[in-house]
This record gives C-alpha cells, sequence and structure tokens, in this order.
C-alpha cells in the first residue's frame, strides 16, 4: 500500500484541494494575461462564474471520491507528467505571440508546408484553437496535453477520469477474461493512459486521425501493455462488427461537422459487441448546461472551435439514442459531460 492509503481521508481532501489550488490559481493569472494579449473576452458574467465555480468544486469531490471508493488509484489524483511538461512550457510560453498574430490575420489554415493535407478530410485541415500547425505535426503533439492542462486550469486529467467508473464496474463483473477498450480519436493517449491506470489488465487500442499524435501516443503509452494504436478515420473503422466489449471516446465530437457526428457514432454502435458499453465525454451543452451558455457560446468564438456551436446544442445523448444506443447515465463534469449507454443485447 502506498502513504496515500495510509493518510486519513480528512488529510488527503485537504492534500487533494491544495494541490489543485497551486496549479488553479496561477493558471487564472496566466489566462488573464494571455486575453489581453490575443485580445479576447472570454470572461463570464457573474452569474456564469457562479456556475463555473460550483460545478469545478463539485468535480474535485466527484474525482475525490472515485478515488476514495478506489473506483481508480489514489495516486491518480496527484500524478503530474511533470518532466515532459517542464520540457513543454517554455515552448508552449513562445507560442502565445504566434498564436496571437495567427488571431489577428484570420490564419486557420496555416498547417505545415511538408505535410500532404490532402489525405485528410476538409474539416480536420484547420488549426483547432489557433495552434500552430494544428493536429499536423509532432511539436503540435507535444505541447498539446500540457495546453489542455493549462485550458482547463490542471482538470483535463481530472475531467477524463469521469468516464474510468463504469467502465471499472465492468471489469469487476467481467472477470478474468480481459476486456477489448476501444478509445476513438484517442489523441496522445492521455485517456488510454488514465484508463489502464485504473482497469489495468485489460486489451487497449486507440484510434486517431493524426499519425503525429499518434507518434506521441505511442511515448504516453509505452509503459502499457497489450495496447495498439493506429492513424484511422473514425468515420471508417478497420475492426470487424462487434470485436469491442468496450469503446470510449472523450473531446471527440465537438470537432466533428454535424454531418459527421452521426456517421462516427455509427460506427462505434458497429464495432461494439451487442450488450458492450459506449462511455462519450465531451464539452457541456446547453442540455444539461443552460447555466454555461453564456461561456460555451464565447468559448466558440474566441477558441477557434467551428462545429461547436450547432454541438452545444445537438444533445449528445439523443444523437446516441438515434443510432440505437440506449443512454443509461448523463453526468456533468464541470466543463464537460459523460454520457454512458449500451448496445442492446438483442
Amino acid at each position: 500500500m502506498s502513504i496515500l492509503g495510509l493518510l486519513p481521508e480528512h488529510t488527503l481532501r485537504s492534500a487533494y484541494h491544495a494541490r489543485q489550488a497551486s496549479i488553479r490559481y496561477p493558471l487564472l493569472f496566466a489566462h488573464g494575461v494571455v486575453r489581453r494579449l490575443l485580445d479576447r473576452n472570454l470572461a463570464p458574467s457573474r452569474a456564469s462564474s457562479e456556475a463555473l465555480r460550483r460545478e469545478y468544486l463539485s468535480l474535485l469531490e466527484r474525482d475525490f471520491e472515485n478515488a476514495t471508493q478506489d473506483v481508480y488509484p489514489r495516486e491518480l489524483l496527484f500524478e503530474f507528467p511533470l518532466r515532459g511538461y517542464a520540457w513543454a512550457l517554455p515552448r508552449l510560453l513562445a507560442e502565445v505571440p504566434r498564436v496571437a498574430m495567427r488571431v489577428r490575420r484570420g490564419g486557420w489554415r496555416e498547417l505545415p508546408d511538408d505535410v500532404d493535407t490532402s489525405r485528410f478530410p476538409s474539416y480536420f485541415r484547420r488549426t483547432f484553437h489557433w495552434q500552430s500547425d494544428g493536429y499536423m505535426s509532432r511539436r503540435s503533439a507535444r505541447l498539446y496535453d500540457l495546453s489542455v492542462e493549462v485550458m482547463f486550469m490542471g482538470c483535463g486529467d481530472v475531467m477524463r477520469r469521469q468516464l474510468i467508473p463504469p467502465i471499472a464496474t465492468l471489469a469487476s463483473e467481467h472477470g478474468a477474461q480481459p476486456l477489448r477498450i476501444l478509445d476513438v480519436g484517442c489523441g496522445t493517449g492521455r485517456t488510454l493512459q488514465q484508463i489502464a491506470r485504473a482497469v489495468p489488465g485489460q486489451q487497449y487500442c486507440g484510434v486517431d486521425l493524426s499519425p503525429f499524435y499518434i507518434e506521441e501516443a505511442r511515448e504516453v503509452l509505452a509503459g502499457v501493455p497489450d495496447v495498439s494504436l493506429l492513424a484511422e478515420d473514425a468515420e471508417q473503422l478497420p475492426f470487424r462488427d462487434g470485436h469491442f466489449d468496450v469503446v470510449t471516446s472523450c473531446f471527440l465530437f465537438h470537432e466533428l461537422p454535424r454531418a459527421t457526428r452521426p456517421r462516427v457514432m455509427a460506427e462505434i454502435f458497429r464495432v461494439l459487441r451487442p450488450g458492450g458499453l459506449f462511455v462519450c465525454e465531451d464539452s457541456a451543452q446547453h442540455a444539461e448546461a443552460a447555466d454555461l451558455s453564456e461561456f460555451l457560446e464565447a468559448f466558440a468564438a474566441d477558441m477557434h472551435e467551428p462545429f461547436y456551436l450547432d454541438y452545444v446544442q445537438d444533445d449528445l445523448a439523443l444523437l446516441a439514442e438515434k443510432e440505437g444506443f440506449e443512454v443509461s447515465a448523463v453526468d456533468r463534469a464541470w466543463l464537460a459531460k459523460v454520457v454512458t449507454s449500451r448496445r442492446p443485447a438483442h
């Protein structure tokens, strides 16, 4: 047992909240500086700020309870890849003036000249979040996880972990036979890494459209046994029908055009076995987060999320149900939501 397992619960809770505060407050200051540099106004109203704070504290409490109830290891509450982020931080800071200039000239098509972008769907050929190279370089991939933590006040992994509980429950019911788990839009592999830490001994697979992010995921997941990673299009998954016991997706659907989302959802349904589990996490939407509507719409304008405004109106749970899934839960996770569903057994 680690030392965290020996700490009284109140001491562990205090340490966890202190750790999150030590990340959050410097980042709040940094956000204000960056907004001024970029001449962007993402500052929410008082009502939205209160809703953000309330849901933020609720997310931290849920994360803490999951760890203390052994849904996932307590160590995950404090894990932060400091070595990798220390490498990335000066490079991320150097990106701020480049991003500022890109925002001012509207350069959302500025992608690397040495990449054949024609092999990617048109919606993918852009600088999402105004980030340099979009998803088309290893440099972008190496900076991505830190940029997510900066954007979400150190809660990137905290939000990702909220899709673990239903997977952990299924694994405990499944017995000795490993689950086949697929993460669609796996990016740099951080979600799969969190799942593998919480539910070890399974067969893990990740697919992502960006080969550069798949390269990064191979490094992130180097210590995880029985994992395969493929650069593939979620609209045409290269797997037989019903192959997987669990499919996950984390922060993918809000970056897809409205017409593409049903096709990806249908592919997920196809490769999931009857009775299998689908856990989808993505940005909050108007359906369950009307108190954040002002913030969500400002985010779309400021962060170059071209498909986000219709995404927040199109409830993910309804989309899953239209493709045949049986939705069992929709849970808030601060700025995210988790939709848990099953492919019908018959």
